[in-house]
């Protein structure tokens, strides 16, 4: 099995000027939808993790986030995609908690859940707290998407307080090609062609 931990606001849907509170708010972002639904054709499971601080601060309720998420999981099925799972932290910001991301405490859940190990784990974010809590994950492939930043930031160099070995594509799409690609062969071998 192979998985993907997405984050949700600014990686499939705009993130809004402040919290999406309704489903209306909830716009997807040009291609993400379709990148999830390639995904899931290549075999990944996916889920997200996404930190929703605007339950603990009062602003939605859980069955807004219900009325969110389905409306999120209608637009996918009409593609062809599909989320697995939605693991959220509904901390306000400022809340002592584990789940919190950059805490790892949701990606350690889904990992639990899966029951899998990191090598088999793609964590797919657009902001450092997303892959802060991804570097938790032993041996998991980090990929930051550039997409609300423009295709250059794509092509510029990480901070050095960033986790060691994400990668960094221009869109979700293109972290998609990314991981769906045919790994080449190995070096020095000679691959035969079938006849």
């Amino acid at each position: 099995m192979k998985l993907a931990i997405l984050d949700r606001d600014g990686l499939l849907n705009a993130p809004g000027e402040g919290f999406i509170a309704s489903p209306a708010d909830w716009q997807p972002l040009p291609g993400a939808l379709e990148a999830v639904a390639q995904l899931n054709q290549a075999g990944w499971q996916v889920v997200l993790a996404t930190n929703q601080p605007g339950l603990g601060g009062g602003l939605f309720d859980a069955q807004t986030l219900v009325a969110i998420h389905a409306r999120m999981y209608r637009e996918l099925a009409a593609l062809g995609g599909r989320i697995d799972a939605v693991f959220y932290c509904p901390h306000a910001e400022g809340e002592d908690c584990a789940c919190r991301k950059p805490a790892p405490g949701l990606l350690l859940q889904i990992r639990e859940r899966y029951g899998i190990e990191g090598s088999a784990i793609a964590v797919i974010g657009c902001c450092r707290a997303h892959l802060q809590a991804g570097a938790a994950l032993a041996g998991a492939q980090l990929h930051l998407v550039c997409a609300a930043a423009g295709a250059q930031a794509a092509t510029q160099p990480l901070p050095p307080d960033w986790p060691a070995g994400v990668r960094v594509h221009a869109s979700l799409a293109a972290a998609v090609q990314h991981l769906t690609q045919p790994a080449p062969p190995p070096e020095g071998r000679a691959v035969q062609a079938a006849a």
